[in-house]
């Protein structure tokens, strides 16, 4: 009895596997597409808001001022937690341009909403999505927090679902204020 060696498979030809590397490139194309489509900036919505204090609130009518849209609710504990950086966020850039504007979410009952801000005291214009429009405008916001930070020219160029790296976000403000 010869001992032979196992037999290995043989390779398959190169012409066979064209179609397969064809088709990988093509996915990692797209993908990449998609990346670069998601990525883009995109002009903010023309929303009508109203604030807790009645007066309207749009944040495609604030072109000319760096923004930053932070969708929250009184029932979520990171928003609330968050809050705070907001407020700091405020107090350092407000008098180099910056407009904050804290949306509490349709479903946040609106007497809840004014007494955390009674109790707090936030610096900012909070406004009311009673309709979910705001929400829908800005992208169908469903979790909370979400934020947006919207350019001078009124686009959208970044948004952060979560708590975002708040040094990280003042970095970025400072820029687009030109500071």
């Amino acid at each position: 009895m010869s001992s032979l060696p196992p037999s290995s498979p043989s390779p398959v030809p190169l012409r066979r596997r064209a179609p397969l590397w064809a088709a990988v490139v093509a996915v990692i194309v797209a993908l990449l597409g998609v990346l670069v489509w998601v990525s883009r900036p995109q002009p903010a919505p023309s929303v009508e808001l109203k604030t807790l204090t009645g007066d309207p609130r749009n944040p495609a009518q604030l072109r000319g001022k760096v923004q930053l849209v932070n969708f929250w609710a009184t029932s979520c504990a990171v928003c609330v937690a968050e809050m705070p950086e907001f407020v700091r966020l405020h107090e350092r850039l407000a008098a180099r341009g910056l407009e904050v504007t804290a949306v509490a979410m349709r479903y946040d009952r609106p007497d809840y909403v004014l007494a955390y801000q009674e109790r707090v005291g936030l610096p900012f214009p909070i406004a009311l999505d009673l309709d979910g429009a705001a929400a829908r405008g800005f992208g169908e916001v469903r979790a909370t927090p979400t934020t947006f930070v919207i350019d001078a020219q009124g686009q959208i160029v970044a948004r952060y679902q979560g708590r975002p790296d708040f040094d990280e976000l003042e970095r970025r403000l400072v820029k687009l204020l030109g500071a």
